[in-house]
């Protein structure tokens, strides 16, 4: 006798994986395939014309080459991360990928970039043939046309072509189906050696491990993530123009704030409509947020990250907004105004408002070509620990507190004043030391000044009168060749100035 397969256990022998399916109502008769696969009319031709980015990009894959001779440099793009179940996230290329490439926004998933070494490359000032591996359009009588929902013409757009990513980047493309050849050409132990960039794509990361693998051709890939961190330090003409439009559009952005801060006031969640006023604003002007919005109000400003952002914005309080628009081109502004709810500071909230500028200011003084990036820092502790040792805060001098074994003031300050800015928020993290905190400035470093002052509602260090108020300043300062120059300047910084473009803006 024959067993009967019961309906439960049918749905027990459907594989997990394939689960998901269960909602689809497709259709998969071959007269649907073959009606849907014609009578379509011919794509038009356009070819893009080369990006504004693509000359630039050439000479930092050449700068990169110089430092890595008869290296096969590995590059991806990455993939969709998945945000719940068989939703993505949009995709954003990882950062080394798109400064190599001059391609933004969501160009390219899976795509990979390889600089593989050619002591006769075409590219001027390299040693390396750079070609862009990546998933081409694929044809309308595929069944990825109209099947495929992560990477189907019908159901994403249609992707572009080999041909039109290469006029457009001034790069060699090729399928990816050759990649995993192409990366395994040569390489051994007394041949060609294969680095790839550590935690971009698993997938890419698993193909070049097994080549190294079966070639015995192990390789360090540290030294890749650091150079390419460090290859951002110093910022060309492209990326500097590309910080101002983050830049100016952020302070567009704040603008609207200041206008929608009534609204937010009558709503029980306010900080929301901070954050989505921004957000909005971010979408509609460039690729979307660089980072996610912190709208802090009250004592929620004492919290360094806060991005919940679901409290109430509460008239005489002050609201810390830190928020970043990203231009279509992937580079982001940080700029943090801390606002007067109500429009005017009260006399505290000035107080310590003042003594967070008075730190910025100091740290502009020293962010000038021969300092070093670590003096940024210590000349606005200098005079944060001056103004809380003035207020009687400190259970000592200034002097001893500013000393390595005190440190008494940073209980109110634990971050540091200064990171380097551009495709990342937190750019560049990966260089080494020497080349970050201990580096001497340089022009063309674009980084934050962003002193604080936290003052937790619960701190009994404090008076009661300072309890519950929280101030960052921060702006985008580029290094020039005789200072710097403070890329948000147009949005106000001094108290009085604050209060007057309030005023303004809410038309009292």
């Amino acid at each position: 006798m024959s067993e009967q397969i019961t309906p439960e256990a049918a749905t027990d022998a459907q594989p997990l994986e394939s689960r998901g399916e269960n909602r689809s109502q497709r259709p998969s008769s071959a007269a649907f395939r073959s009606f849907i696969t014609s009578g379509w009319g011919e794509r038009p031709d356009l070819r893009p014309q080369p990006g504004p980015a693509a000359p630039f990009a050439a000479l930092r894959r050449a700068r990169l080459s110089a430092q890595f001779p008869g290296v096969r440099l590995v590059v991806p793009a990455g993939g969709f991360k998945v945000r719940s179940n068989d939703t993505d996230y949009r995709f954003r290329p990882h950062t080394a990928f798109a400064h190599l490439t001059g391609l933004g926004t969501e160009q390219e998933p899976d795509a990979v970039l390889v600089l593989h070494p050619d002591e006769t490359a075409p590219d001027e000032g390299s040693g390396h043939t750079a070609v862009l591996y990546l998933r081409p359009l694929a044809g309308r009588d595929t069944e990825e046309f109209y099947s495929d929902s992560r990477y189907g013409e019908f159901w994403v757009g249609a992707r572009p072509t080999l041909d039109d990513v290469a006029a457009l980047t001034g790069l060699r493309t090729a399928h990816l189906d050759t990649l995993r050849d192409d990366l395994a050409k040569d390489v051994g132990p007394d041949g060609v050696q294969l680095v790839v960039v550590p935690d971009a794509d698993a997938a890419v990361e698993a193909v070049v491990e097994e080549i190294r693998a079966a070639q015995d051709a192990g390789q360090d890939d540290t030294r890749l993530a650091e150079a390419l961190s460090e290859l951002r330090l110093i910022k060309d003409d492209h990326e500097i123009e590309q910080m101002r439009v983050a830049v100016d559009l952020t302070v567009a952005g704040f603008a609207k704030i200041v206008r929608d801060l009534p609204v937010a006031v009558e709503h029980p969640r306010g900080e929301r409509v901070i954050e989505g006023t921004f957000g909005a604003h971010a979408r509609l002007e460039g690729n979307a947020v660089g980072y996610e919005t912190i709208a802090a109000a009250g004592e929620h400003a004492t919290t360094l990250h806060w991005t919940q952002n679901d409290g109430p914005v509460r008239s005489g309080d002050l609201v810390l907004v830190d928020a970043g628009v990203e231009a279509d081109s992937l580079y982001t502004a940080d700029v943090t105004r801390t606002l007067p709810v109500d429009g005017t500071f009260t006399e505290v909230q000035r107080r310590v408002y003042t003594a967070v500028l008075d730190a910025a200011d100091a740290a502009f003084a020293v962010a000038v070509p021969g300092s070093r990036f670590r003096d940024v820092h210590a000349a606005a502790m200098e005079v944060i620990a001056t103004r809380l040792a003035e207020w009687g805060l400190l259970p000592g001098t200034a002097e001893e507190s500013l000393d390595p074994e005190g440190q008494w003031h940073r209980r109110w300050m634990v971050h540091g004043t200064s990171h380097h800015l551009g495709l990342d928020v937190h750019d560049c993290a990966q260089a080494r030391r020497e080349m970050y905190l201990d580096a001497v400035l340089e022009p063309g470093m674009v980084f934050t000044i962003e002193p604080g002052l936290y003052f937790k509602s619960d701190d009994l260090a404090v008076p009661e009168e300072y309890r519950g108020i929280g101030v960052r300043i921060e702006d985008d300062v580029l290094v020039t060749a005789d200072g710097n120059e403070n890329l948000s300047a147009a949005l106000p910084r001094r108290a009085d100035d604050v209060e007057q473009w309030m005023a303004t803006i809410l038309g009292d």
